[in-house]
């Protein structure tokens, strides 16, 4: 069987994107447009396209996985079709978790092919401070629900769904690819392994009806725009009483008038006078808590940057806190008084360096 991971050069973890890189990457180098007469960078070319057709696909992907782990049946190239595909892989799934023998799907649960509820997504609006100290908010999602009249089976009282005539229960069918057989959803049954005959009148079959929920959101300490925080079981309800798909709640923190963020510190501009600057100091600046005592060292010029450790973001992963980060910014007086003129004209009579003579070597 053709590793398909092999041809892209990247490992069977790799994220979507990484095989996104790995394929552009590929694709520049043999495509026939750049390596014209060139046969050999032309088939090339055809084996990175088709790997990237396969592992591009969650579906796919997950049907080439899943042939790997059971040795490869209809996987490779040149042989696919109806006798050596996905749908043979199919056949040893329900054979061995199903406890079929030469008929695979007999005595099969009718919910074991159901499909399972989708994802549902939310946002949330947080201010600054709620982000960084956590907060409990409430959301309503429009979801769907187990229909209370038939049980989430999707059929009339009294009678049940009967195992699909067409794909046996499998809820798949083979589809040929060209290089192998790949199992997608059976047309008479949406993939669900079963059929109704006579549907729920209340869920009309589906075995779900509208809801609106209504959920409080437990927000960590130290959440980002774009933090996405899962919910199992509260999407949406599956099929015929499948399992349900999770809710994934979404942050969106407004920017703070003070702080800005990198990772997990925060970082202030800390305005300072002249002489602090150039004496030192011991100023108040704000924190997340309240307000922290910063040392300004003798000497210190506009842009330097200072550290008080443990004053950042709450760390989602792991234990512990960023740093807050004070940038140092010197303010220069623009209105000066009679007596702040003649100290600073004393000042500049006092002192003899030339801080632009580097620049002239």
């Amino acid at each position: 069987m053709t590793d398909l991971y092999g041809v892209l050069g990247v490992s069977e973890d790799a994220s979507a994107d990484d095989i996104k890189k790995a394929y552009r990457k590929l694709a520049r180098q043999y495509h026939p447009d750049t390596n014209q007469g060139d046969a050999k960078a032309e088939e090339r070319f055809k084996e990175i396209s088709h790997a990237y057709d396969v592992l591009s696909d969650a579906e796919k992907r997950r049907g080439y996985d899943a042939s790997r782990r059971f040795g490869g049946a209809g996987m490779g190239g040149g042989n696919g079709g109806a006798g050596g595909g996905f749908g043979d892989f199919a056949d040893i799934f329900n054979t061995i978790f199903r406890g079929g023998g030469g008929g695979a799907a007999r005595g099969a649960d009718p919910r074991s092919t159901a499909r399972r509820g989708g994802d549902l997504e939310v946002e949330v609006t947080l201010n600054f401070d709620q982000a960084m100290r956590g907060a409990q908010v409430p959301v309503t999602v429009d979801t769907r629900d187990t229909c209370v009249t038939c049980n989430g089976s999707g059929a009339k009282s009294g009678s049940s769904p009967r195992l699909c005539p067409e794909c046996r229960g499998r809820g798949v069918v083979g589809k040929d690819l060209g290089g192998f057989s790949l199992g997608q959803p059976c047309p008479r049954c949406q993939g669900n392994g079963t059929v109704i005959d006579d549907p729920c009148p209340t869920c009309k079959g589906a075995g779900s009806t509208a809801a609106r929920r209504k959920y409080t959101v437990k927000i960590p300490a130290g959440v980002k725009d774009g933090t996405k925080i899962r919910m199992a079981g509260k999407g949406q309800a599956g099929a015929r009483g499948a399992k349900a798909g999770d809710l994934f709640v979404v942050t969106r923190v407004t920017p703070s008038r003070v702080f800005s963020r990198q990772n997990d510190d925060l970082v202030i501009e800390v305005p300072v006078t002249f002489a602090e600057a150039a004496l030192g100091a011991q100023v108040e600046i704000p924190s997340v808590d309240g307000r922290v005592k910063l040392t300004v060292p003798a000497g210190s010029q506009d842009g330097r940057t200072l550290r008080v450790p443990g004053q950042g973001a709450s760390k989602l992963k792991g234990s512990g806190r960023g740093d807050l980060i004070a940038k140092i910014r010197v303010q220069v007086p623009d209105n000066l008084t009679a007596g702040e003129r003649e100290a600073l004209e004393k000042f500049a009579r006092l002192n003899r360096s030339n801080p632009r003579e580097r620049l002239f070597g």
